[in-house]
């Protein structure tokens, strides 16, 4: 069995840690090993890297060295963590001159970066154990209408990332699909939900999430159910600021996957954390 090397990444551990939670009760359930290394900050691959890219590969490299150490893959919960990871050990193999500079930093704390070990999305796990989800299904989800988003840091950029087609993704609706919930086509499935705009144009950002949030309600979805913190908490935190902002309605609860794995499995929603959402109440996931 292979066991991997858990990245939770800063902003589960940190803000959201109930998705943690509920992760970590699904991988046991399929038989998946993890354990802990003492990982910092990927960085974010819309951060450090847009001003500092040297800076950038090495932060990444050094997380890589510690799993590197042990011979263990890395499992990461995060889009962003997982492209910064596979994109740092790209950049680092197809590239010795960068690489001879990182490993120069490296050597000041004892560390050499050497490519050997792999980075895999949770996502990408799940599906290739589908057949043990599928095992532990205990409760339908059949009355969910689900409007799928994997996030723009899943998919692309293509050359590192690998895992789905980067504009018709499809392996999240099919794990959805193995909970018995109903995946709901939408037009706007590989738009951004606007985060990484967000901060600094609010007005762009805004524009963009109204855009996706539009195209979902008017496929009738009654759930998202996202793989990505940021766009987790991008649906769950800004659709009451959005309904203010627009004059229209917008309330469509948000599940990370593990989540409606969970559930789906028989976990109580208190087991996980799911008080803690935003937008819940009178909803399709309020008694679950």
């Amino acid at each position: 069995m292979t066991e991997y090397k858990m990245f939770e990444g800063c902003t589960i551990g940190n803000r959201i840690p109930f998705i943690e939670a509920s992760s970590r009760k699904v991988l046991d359930k399929i038989g998946v090993q993890t354990s802990q290394a003492p990982f910092t900050c990927c960085p974010d691959p819309t951060g450090v890297k847009s001003f500092d890219n040297m800076a950038w590969l090495a932060l990444g490299a050094r997380n890589l060295c510690l799993a590197e150490a042990e011979g263990k893959p890395i499992i990461s919960l995060c889009n962003g963590c997982t492209n910064t990871l596979r994109g740092v050990q790209h950049q680092l193999k197809h590239d010795s001159l960068k690489k001879e500079k990182v490993n120069a930093e490296l050597a000041k704390i004892g560390k050499e970066f050497k490519g050997t070990i792999d980075v895999v999305h949770f996502v990408d796990v799940l599906k290739e154990n589908l057949d043990k989800v599928k095992a532990g299904i205990t409760k339908q989800m059949s009355d969910l209408k689900v409007a799928c988003h994997p996030g723009c840091h899943y998919m692309r950029p293509a050359e590192w990332m690998e895992s789905d087609d980067p504009m018709r993704p499809k392996n999240l609706k099919e794990i959805v699909a193995a909970t018995g919930a109903n995946v709901i086509d939408y037009d706007e499935l590989a738009l951004c939900c606007g985060n990484a705009v967000a901060g600094p144009y609010p007005e762009h950002g805004d524009a963009i999430l109204k855009q996706k949030m539009d195209s979902i309600k008017k496929a009738g979805a009654n759930v998202i159910v996202v793989n990505c913190p940021a766009c987790f908490q991008r649906f769950d935190t800004s659709q009451r600021d959005l309904s203010k902002k627009f004059e229209a309605e917008y309330n469509i609860p948000v599940l990370y996957l593990t989540e409606l794995i969970a559930l789906a499995m028989g976990v109580s929603s208190e087991e996980i954390g799911m008080k803690n959402h935003r937008v819940r109440r009178n909803t399709a996931i309020e008694n679950l």
